[in-house]
């Protein structure tokens, strides 16, 4: 009876021990780990990776920063769909019209991030609710302290403990470099190109939306046609860079380019599959 008794306190003990290891658990958030992999929040009490970018949207718009937005009108459309998802530090004040005014996801590249510093009331008070993904290169995103614009993304986070912020993985970088090699057959590094932040958006979307429509966004062979008109690069920089001129420059760069054209030729066969449309202007794959 002693020796049974014993065994019976064994095991109460060791219930109790897994219950204060699960309580430890669902509080700490290590149970916490849905979502999609390889975006992770920048949290303002700690800097582990504990929580993922946990969102899915059945149809979401897609909308481009490209001067393209502009005259078209399609504002009220954009804002119909189930999530919005624009680029960069891309406004929507005084555009709304065109561009429309909600944002559900910004998908930020490092170099746009001074942007949302200087306009903190604009990005994390009227756009509060927004997600922001920020990607960018491992020397600027590091965690060890010495990744600068890491640093300012955790003192946004602290800030606006609201705010929901995510960087792209390291992983998901590398990822998403071997998709521009696999559709391009080119090593994206050994070829003298970045990555656009059109390039992250449109595989962020495909993973998180159901089926997504694509606004302001021309195909590769746009600026190729000899009636092709003017177009600022920035639909909000109307007096600056001409679209098809900043493309053209990038194409052919030997270093440090975006590879503009062709990632629109990628686009267009993964709109072959069905779940990406290009609807303002309409272009079929």
């Amino acid at each position: 009876m002693k020796s049974l008794s014993i065994h019976w306190i064994c095991l109460l003990f060791l219930s109790v021990c897994l219950l204060l290891w699960y309580n430890h658990v669902m509080r700490t958030g290590l149970a916490r780990k849905t979502g999609l992999h390889g975006y992770v929040r920048v949290h303002p009490k700690t800097r582990s990776s504990l929580y993922l970018l946990d969102v899915r949207c059945g149809r979401c718009a897609v909308v481009s920063s490209s001067g393209q937005m502009l005259g078209g009108g399609r504002g009220h459309e954009i804002d119909q769909q189930d999530c919005v998802i624009r680029m960069n530090a891309a406004p929507t004040v005084g555009y709304g019209a065109d561009v429309g005014n909600r944002t559900s996801l910004r998908v930020v590249s490092h170099t746009s991030v001074p942007h949302l510093l200087r306009q903190q009331g604009y990005f994390f008070g009227r756009e509060a609710g927004t997600r922001y993904v920020v990607w960018g290169p491992e020397k600027n995103m590091r965690q060890d302290g010495k990744g600068k614009i890491f640093n300012a993304l955790v003192m946004l986070a602290k800030k606006y403990p609201h705010t929901h912020i995510y960087t792209v993985t390291r992983e998901k970088v590398q990822y998403c470099d071997s998709v521009f090699q696999n559709e391009t057959g080119k090593n994206r590094m050994k070829s003298g190109a970045f990555l656009s932040t059109g390039f992250f958006t449109m595989i962020l979307a495909l993973e998180l939306c159901d089926s997504v429509l694509v606004y302001g966004m021309i195909d590769g062979s746009y600026c190729s046609l000899s009636n092709h008109s003017f177009v600022p690069y920035h639909y909000y920089e109307p007096s600056r860079l001409d679209e098809c001129r900043m493309y053209r420059v990038h194409e052919h760069a030997k270093r440090g380019g975006h590879r503009f054209i062709t990632e629109k030729l990628i686009y267009s066969r993964w709109a072959s599959q069905g779940k990406l449309r290009f609807v303002y202007p309409t272009w079929s794959p």
